[in-house]
Order: C-alpha cells, then structure tokens, then sequence
C-alpha cells in the first residue's frame, strides 16, 4: 500500500486498512474529500488497482465496496464540471462485475486474505513501510471442521496492541504461544518485535496444518525464529520418551489469546500453565481475554486460584472504534488483559 502522506488527513488510510481487514463496516472518507481527484487516484493506486495487492480480498468482497464507493462519490458531487468519477475506479468496477463470481454461500465456505496494520509499531527506522500481517482465515464462527482458529479474535488483536506498544517484552524472549490459531501474535513476535524464537502452538491438528500458509505469506517459510508445535492442553509437555521439551530450551513468555471461552478446558489449559511455570519458574504468562461471559471468565480465575495462581489485570484500556487506527476490533464487550503469577 502506497504511502498517502501528501494528503491533507488520514482518512485515506484509515479506509484502505479497514477494506484490507474485510471490515464491514467502512469509514469512507468524507464527502468532500471523496469528490477529490487525488484521493480516487489515492484509493485506486492503494487498493483497486488489480497489480496493488499481492493478496487481495474476495471479489465478492471488492465488488460490494468499489460499487458503494462509486456510488458515495456519486453522491458526493454538486458540480460535474469540476469533479467527476475515477475513469480507473470505473474500468475496475466494470472488470469486477464482468468476472464470475461464486455464490455467497460458496464464498462463505472460502478463505479470505485478511491484512492487519500494526499501527502503534514503532517505526521509526522505516516509516514508507506498513508493518503488516497478511493471514489466509475462515471468516466463519466455526469451521466445518469443530474449531474456532481459523480467523482471528479481538483479543488477539488487543494483546498484539499492548505488546507493539511495550516491545521490550518479547525483544530477546524465548516465546510459546498457546492456542495460537491463525499465528497473529507469534508471527508478530518472530517478524516485529525481534523475538529469539517463537513457538506457535495449538492443539487442532487443522490449525498446526495452516499455520505454515500463514508463515509463508508473512516472509516467514523456513525460518529459524518461529516454529509450530502440536500442544494439546492437559497432556504431559515431556513424554515418557522424551529427555527434555523443546530440546531443553527454555520459554521466557508464554502468551494466549480467546483461549479461555471454553469452562470445559480451562481445567487443561491452567494445567498446562502449571506444568510450564514448573519448568521454568520465571516466565511471563499473558493471557487475553474478551470477555463474552462473565461466568466462563470466573471458571478461569477459580481454576487459576485452585493452582496457586494470582492474576493481576494488565492496565491496557480497550479504545473506542473511532479511536483506533488497525486493527480494528470491537470495543462493545471488554477485553481483558491478564499476567498469571505464582
């Protein structure tokens, strides 16, 4: 994506990141500026031309955004003489609607190229570059195949904002991801906040699976810094035939996103995190947490409680939407931040 510095505000941006997250709900820049030549050149350039993105959203997907856009545009103009409608966005209109298109329930079957801006990255050395996370998701609640890990969730997004903006917890660290579904926070941790190594690990042998895919769109195939690993939660970390986990190297932070949904394996998941402060005694456990049921959310803290765990909210505040500048999430059902100690 282009930089659009040279325009007068941010707007530009903001709905580009917004159409790269397959948002919904897209905040268009205002009418006045949306008549402008500058920004349908900024916004076909960025976007809709078809050598822009090296991963663009569903066609389903674009068609529904160029055709309202064109149509805001439209709207926006009180006098032809002086502003028209891109004949670029027109021709990628007109492409799009003369390409076959599967069917809205084939699409929703689909996965979808989704990007995620890393806004308050630090970018100071290198500010003509977005930092990015480009991940192939199912878009769906629950795949077809029982798991809830193929998309990402807000708390993911959350903790990914609190942890770009306090690098220094993951520079240098040894980091294990539990329940890592599309791999946000660990590709993150390996390409952004310069992570020793990065463990990805989950226990859905569909999501170890796609996992790599996500590596590969990210930079990441080969490399030595991030890794999946199968982890099913409950089960001994060390098998009977095993002399040390992770060839005996150590973890410093364990991270976990909407992994506490479940009252049913939270038993599991806190066993995991008891098994893996006994190994390495010093490790720093984040935990995010939206928090849809307050009853499940308790499930946790008592479990927690039971193994001698304290928990202490991390004073991260969710932001309001209009306030954030990508991800974007939902800011009406809280988010929560918790660092286990022992």
């Amino acid at each position: 994506m282009q930089n659009n510095s040279r325009l007068k505000d941010g707007s530009v941006d903001r709905f580009c990141r917004q159409y790269l997250q397959l948002e919904r709900e897209l905040d268009y820049p205002c009418p006045t500026r949306l008549r402008e030549a500058e920004v349908q050149d900024a916004l076909y350039h960025n976007i809709f031309d078809n050598k822009a993105l090296a991963y663009p959203p569903p066609k389903r997907y674009q068609l529904r955004v160029i055709k309202e856009l064109i149509s805001k545009i439209e709207s926006s103009i009180e006098d032809w003489d002086s502003h028209g409608v891109s004949d670029d966005l027109m021709t990628a209109f007109s492409i799009l609607l003369a390409s076959p298109l599967p069917s809205e329930f084939t699409a929703a079957q689909q996965k979808s190229y989704v990007t995620y801006t890393l806004s308050l990255l630090d970018q100071s050395d290198q500010p003509s570059l977005p930092a990015q996370i480009t991940l192939l998701e199912s878009r769906n609640l629950i795949s077809a195949a029982g798991t809830t890990g193929l998309r990402t969730w807000e708390a993911a997004l959350h903790l990914g904002q609190y942890l770009t903006t306090n690098p220094s917890i993951i520079q240098g660290q040894r980091v294990l991801e539990l329940g890592a579904g599309t791999g946000y926070l660990s590709i993150m941790c390996a390409k952004f906040l310069a992570a020793a190594q990065t463990i990805a690990s989950d226990g859905s042998d569909d999501v170890v699976a796609n996992l790599p895919e996500n590596f590969f769109l990210n930079g990441l195939q080969g490399s030595e810094a991030i890794q999946v690993m199968d982890v099913k939660w409950g089960h001994a970390l060390v098998g009977t035939e095993d002399e040390h986990w992770n060839s005996g190297n150590p973890i410093d932070v364990v991270l976990g996103a909407d992994i506490t949904y479940d009252g049913s394996v939270i038993p599991a998941l806190v066993g995991t995190l008891d098994e893996l402060v006994g190994m390495f005694p010093q490790v720093t456990i984040l935990i995010s947490a939206t928090e849809r049921n307050r009853e499940t959310f308790n499930v946790f803290l008592g479990a927690c409680e039971k193994a001698n765990f304290k928990v202490e909210e991390v004073d991260f505040g969710l932001p309001r939407r209009r306030y954030q500048g990508s991800p974007f999430y939902s800011d009406q059902v809280p988010i929560r931040i918790c660092k286990i100690v022992k």
